[in-house]
């Protein structure tokens, strides 16, 4: 047995940085037992471990590369780099605590429990986790959005029997909110609510080959005749899914729409402002759903994306930029120091 440390927040959170996290916060699982996204369902530590005191969240952002790109599989693909980089991140970020003589586990980012609820469900949000943690807030699409990197990240957490000082969720709106609307303006499913999602709508471009999906193409099989099934056995999507299971490209995945025009980060600043300027799926009736949206906000309506249980992951102050202009200025000081590296 390891003689036992007591590691601080700060210690740990400079160790998983070391070990190659983009993002790192502390969030305490008393708060995130006293307080679960969906209290009728609640996802909370303490379901898992009555034992675990703190969660360790660590995120990794997406590269912006493949906001770029074409194709959807780019960034299907890179998605699914991206979250095996970073579960060994936490997992070696555990066996750091473990170490100290701090009991510590990671469990899976992207994971599924119907016995909990359908669609994408599991014992943790990892969403959620990040805004106890500090490292951002829900935006309009109830992605969550850090200064940094906006919605091109993923995150997860280390289960830690060590109470670590928690960072505690930013006060301030990370996501420019209704006045921008650029993610519902995007939306190819036109899924986007007012701090909300129609998952099955998102669904249907984010996870081209998914599991409801699979289950639709196999019925249609069990109902067809032979020669429907003789074709069916070339289709594109058969062919799809074979490929979904090898590679994981299309049965998981998000679409990179509302990630790549989100005009918060600095990522998207240095390397998407240009290419994202336009947004060709923008209609007037997405325009006036989002202007009704900043009008009902402004007029004091009940938006249940804003009501006082969920106003905690949205940011209650609202949106004032200061975070924003900070992580900018920051930026631009970076990027300033870089060049005159360069020019010495």
């Amino acid at each position: 047995m390891p003689a036992r440390g007591t590691p601080t927040a700060e210690e740990v959170k400079a160790a998983a940085r070391g070990f190659g996290a983009d993002l790192v916060g502390i969030a305490s699982a008393r708060m995130l037992n006293a307080f679960p996204p969906d209290p009728s369902v609640p996802q909370t530590p303490e379901r898992i471990s009555p034992y675990v005191k703190s969660v360790v969240v660590i995120a990794q952002h997406i590269p912006a590369a493949v906001f770029r790109a074409k194709q959807m599989v780019a960034v299907q693909y890179m998605d699914m780099i991206v979250m095996r980089r970073m579960d060994k991140i936490a997992a070696r970020v555990a066996r750091h605590l473990e170490e100290a003589g701090w009991p510590s586990f990671i469990t899976a980012a992207q994971e599924t429990d119907w016995n909990m609820k359908r669609a994408s469900y599991d014992y943790l949000s990892t969403r959620h986790l990040g805004v106890e943690a500090g490292i951002g807030t829900l935006g309009l699409e109830v992605n969550i959005l850090s200064p940094e990197y906006g919605p091109r990240l993923y995150l997860t957490g280390v289960l830690t029997e060590l109470e670590l000082a928690a960072d505690g969720p930013m006060t301030e709106q990370v996501c420019i909110g209704e006045g921008c609307s650029r993610c519902l303006h995007a939306c190819p499913g036109d899924a986007v609510g007012h701090f909300d999602i129609d998952k099955p709508g998102c669904a249907e471009f984010a996870q081209e080959f998914g599991y409801m999906t699979v289950t639709r193409l196999l019925q249609q099989f069990a109902e067809a005749g032979p020669e429907e099934k003789r074709a069916m056995l070339t289709s594109r999507g058969l062919f799809g899914f074979w490929q979904g299971f090898l590679r994981v490209v299309g049965s998981f995945g998000d679409c990179p729409r509302c990630l790549a025009v989100c005009p918060v980060g600095t990522d998207y600043h240095a390397f998407l402002a240009q290419d994202q300027k336009k947004i060709p799926e923008w209609t007037e009736e997405k325009q006036a759903r989002g202007e009704a949206m900043k009008q009902a906000r402004r007029a004091g309506d009940e938006v249940a994306g804003l009501d006082p249980w969920n106003i905690r992951w949205v940011g209650p102050e609202g949106y004032t930029g200061k975070t924003a202009k900070a992580v900018r200025e920051a930026f631009r000081a970076e990027q300033k120091a870089k060049a005159e590296a360069a020019g010495e």
